[in-house]
C-alpha cells in the first residue's frame, strides 16, 4: 500500500510532524494563523497559489529549493487548486494537454494502468 501523501495537506502536516512539532507551535513559530493551517492539513482549504506565500510554507516546512520535496509541495498545491504549474505553462505542452485529457477520458486507465503509464513517463 503506497502511503506517499497524494494532497498538499496531506504532504504539508506530514512534513510538520516530521519537525516534530504540534500545529500551534508550528504556526507561533512562523507566524501562521492556526486555524487556516490546519483547514490547510485536512484539505478544507484550498492551497496558496501565491508564490511567496507558499515559499514562505515550504522554507518553515525545511524544503530545500530546487529539490525533489521542494517542486512536489509546489505541484501538490497548484493541483490543489487546479491549476497548472508555472514552470510547465510552456505553449508546447499546453497545445497538447486537451489530447491527453480526451485520451485519459477515453480510455478509462484503472490505477494500475495510471501507474505504469506514469513510470513509462519517467522512463523507469
Amino acid at each position: 500500500m503506497d502511503t506517499t501523501p497524494n494532497t498538499f495537506g496531506e504532504f504539508f502536516k506530514e512534513r510538520r510532524i516530521a519537525l516534530a512539532k504540534t500545529l500551534r507551535e508550528f504556526c507561533a513559530e512562523h507566524g501562521f494563523d492556526a486555524g487556516n493551517t490546519s483547514k490547510l492539513e485536512r484539505g478544507l482549504l484550498a492551497p496558496p497559489q501565491a508564490g511567496d506565500k507558499l515559499e514562505a510554507y515550504a522554507k518553515a516546512l525545511k524544503l530545500s529549493k530546487g529539490t525533489a520535496e521542494w517542486r512536489k509541495f509546489f505541484d501538490l498545491a497548484a493541483a490543489g487548486a487546479g491549476v497548472i504549474p508555472e514552470d510547465l505553462k510552456d505553449e508546447s505542452v499546453l497545445k497538447r494537454l486537451p489530447l491527453v485529457f480526451r485520451t485519459l477520458r477515453a480510455t478509462k486507465l484503472s490505477e494500475k494502468q495510471l501507474d505504469k503509464l506514469i513510470e513509462r513517463l519517467r522512463g523507469e
